[in-house]
């Protein structure tokens, strides 16, 4: 898959966009999204790009058209043609939100999109729950979804999200394929992700072996899950969030970077605010999300909080089997962080795979070609535990 290609460069010149675009397109295999009903939206924002409003008013307007045809099915009985489009209008809404300051708008367009993507979900998929993780002295929403016909305890994958990413999107790129594999699947929000951070105002930590805990502890406890078989995964952001993990919580029996992270994330934070000063187009992060993330009033806050977050002296604590899968050509965080986690990673059962475009992926995460990954990893899984 060419790296420059339409595919992944939806808008030349416009990195925010496209990236964004990509990533809602990586949703259509799971039955999320429809590609025409996205080249439809992209076809009018190209014209608009100079708008500050276009993004969300465009993807905001499909998503209440389809929720309307939702209403309409469900009245009348047809759930499962309901559920389909629900789950599109509920990612469009997502994906609408994206450059939407924080605020009340911001929060309302969040809450319609987890409204519509459960509404979706829940029509759709009969194995799939909603959960509450106890945390601290709150809770974590999640989604655990068993896998079908499975008798017994069963191995258990806890995924963690990135930055940009929600439960509702990781169920189903992931927890799909492990469902089919006779695993189980825990996709929650932790503290700065999806509907933790939208609804509920927890905002990012370094230490994320405190959510990691509470989540490990919840499956545990369910009847269905092997505790001695519970994989951590995170993808993008999530692949520090795993490690940090996997070197503290030594009760998972694996962990999965699905990418690696920028090893020195305030020197990548740095580099973005002078992006952002210059040429924001030049960038896959908008000029407020990282500090929104990280629960900061100033970019500058955002940033030295983002100093605690490194795996330097951390990596080295880990103990258990460990994959990082990341991309050759990879435009969000280079192919060098994840050698050097690999380097750092302490167990004695580490494989790090690099896939390139022959592979069939080649953005970051694989964004551009989500089985390719999750294949991957579900094999080394397999193979590991």
């Amino acid at each position: 898959m060419a790296s420059n290609g339409p595919w992944i460069e939806h808008f030349p010149g416009n990195f925010v966009w496209s990236n964004a675009v990509l990533v809602t397109k990586g949703m259509a295999p799971y039955g999320a999204v429809a590609l025409g009903e996205i080249d439809e939206v992209c076809e009018r924002l190209k014209q608009r790009q100079s708008e500050p409003d276009a993004w969300r008013q465009e993807w905001c307007a499909l998503a209440s058209r389809l929720e309307k045809v939702a209403d309409r099915a469900a009245a009348e009985g047809h759930q499962f043609t309901a559920g389909n489009y629900y789950l599109r209008a509920g990612m469009y809404y997502f994906t609408g939100e994206r450059f939407v300051l924080p605020g009340e708008q911001k929060q309302e367009i969040g809450r319609k999109s987890l409204q519509c993507q459960h509404a979706g979900l829940e029509r759709r998929y009969p194995n799939l729950e909603r959960v509450e993780v106890p945390y601290e002295n709150t809770t974590l929403p999640a989604l655990f979804m068993k896998a079908p016909g499975v008798s017994g305890r069963a191995p258990t994958v806890v995924v963690f999200n990135g930055m940009d990413n929600c439960k509702e999107m990781s169920v189903l790129f992931a927890g799909l394929e492990f469902a089919a594999r006779g695993w189980h699947t825990l996709a929650i929000d932790g503290p700065g992700q999806g509907e933790s951070l939208r609804l509920r105002d927890l905002h990012a930590r370094h230490d994320y072996e405190v959510p990691g805990k509470a989540a490990y502890e919840y499956v545990a406890a369910r009847p269905e899950v092997d505790p001695k078989k519970v994989v951590i995964m995170g993808y993008s952001f999530g692949g520090y969030y795993a490690a940090r993990i996997a070197a503290f919580e030594h009760r998972y029996v694996a962990g999965v970077a699905f990418a690696a992270l920028h090893w020195d994330l305030a020197a990548w934070q740095i580099e973005i605010k002078r992006r952002h000063e210059t040429d924001p187009k030049t960038t896959a992060q908008s000029t407020f999300h990282f500090r929104w993330v990280m629960g900061a009033d100033t970019m500058d806050a955002a940033i030295e909080k983002a100093k605690q977050f490194s795996l330097a002296g951390v990596a080295e604590k880990i103990t258990r089997p460990f994959l990082i899968v990341h991309a050759q050509d990879d435009k969000v965080v280079p192919v060098a962080s994840a050698h050097k986690l690999f380097e750092a990673v302490g167990s004695k059962r580490k494989t790090l795979k690099i896939l390139t475009a022959g592979d069939g992926g080649t953005y970051h995460a694989q964004a551009d070609n989500r089985q390719v990954g999750v294949d991957y990893i579900a094999d080394w899984i397999s193979d590991n535990i």
